[in-house]
């Protein structure tokens, strides 16, 4: 079940659901989700000595990418059809029965700003500062700020407890995250 914004509202007060800094309800909770603020940590691909990404022979994505960190309020311009790794300023922890999940905000997808690829589930027993993968759709730049409302996740109740939450799995690889994160697709096993 998706909670609402007072199940939000209470789960935060009550220290379930913790997210740091404390949002302000007044300018961050919709009706059943919670916007997040766009960090000040960012990856881009840069010019590379790989020719191709390769997922079977252990390409190290995270040596392709540069890390590009803005002052708070600053401003980040991301390029027609390009890609970038970004983070939220929120950390979030989420208990083991509930789970989060990232959307877009409709405003900045009607100017072409795809806030994630295919990654918007975060599983209960995670925590960490949610990464993003951001995509410019569109034909002109956009400019980004630090500290803008970027995102928003809505919660939702699971049946029962996970046995095995998020960051009690041995092969988790994104938990505690604090700044924009590269895939870590080599760490998988073979």
């Amino acid at each position: 079940m998706i909670l609402s914004d007072s199940d939000i509202k209470k789960n935060i007060q009550e220290g379930i659901i913790k997210i740091n800094p404390a949002p302000n309800f007044e300018e961050q909770l919709g009706p059943c989700s919670l916007d997040l603020h766009l960090g000040n940590s960012f990856k881009i691909f840069k010019i590379s000595r790989y020719p191709f990404i390769d997922l079977k022979n252990g390409t190290n994505v995270d040596e392709m990418m540069e890390e590009v960190i803005i002052k708070d309020g600053a401003s980040f311009i991301i390029q027609p059809h390009d890609f970038v790794v970004a983070v939220t300023r929120e950390e979030v922890i989420l208990p083991a029965n509930i789970m989060g999940r990232l959307d877009g905000r409709s405003s900045l997808a009607r100017l072409g700003l795809v806030i994630h690829v295919t990654a918007a589930r975060f599983d209960p027993g995670w925590r960490g500062k949610a990464v993003m993968e951001l995509g410019n759709l569109g034909t002109v730049p956009i400019v980004l700020y630090s500290g803008m409302r970027i995102c928003a996740m809505t919660f939702e109740s699971i049946s029962n407890s996970s046995e095995v939450p998020y960051t009690s799995q041995k092969d988790h690889k994104y938990a505690d995250q604090n700044g924009a994160t590269a895939s870590k697709i080599n760490e998988e096993p073979k």
